[in-house]
């Protein structure tokens, strides 16, 4: 797809001239930044889930049943959440 950008003269000289020492398009380079940017994104997304409440005062929380299936403890975040 072809689409226009308006990008700063001096970043689009430094990479005009990263994608000649890497020997590869500026449209590849633009791509791959994109592509990191966005996983960057879904990581720290990813990142932000409240913490398990699995202690406390004396041992485990009252709300976790059974400590040998995930489906406790999810349910424990939902009801922390």
């Amino acid at each position: 797809m072809r689409t226009t950008l308006n990008i700063d003269s001096e970043l689009l000289i430094k990479a005009k001239s990263l994608a000649a020492k890497e020997r590869t398009h500026l449209t590849r380079l633009i791509e791959q930044g994109l592509m990191l940017r966005l996983k960057k994104q879904t990581v720290r997304s990813y990142r932000h889930r409240p913490d398990l409440p699995v202690s406390g005062k004396g041992g485990l929380q009252k709300t976790i049943s059974d400590t040998l299936t995930h489906r406790a403890l999810l349910d424990a975040v939902d009801d922390a959440s």
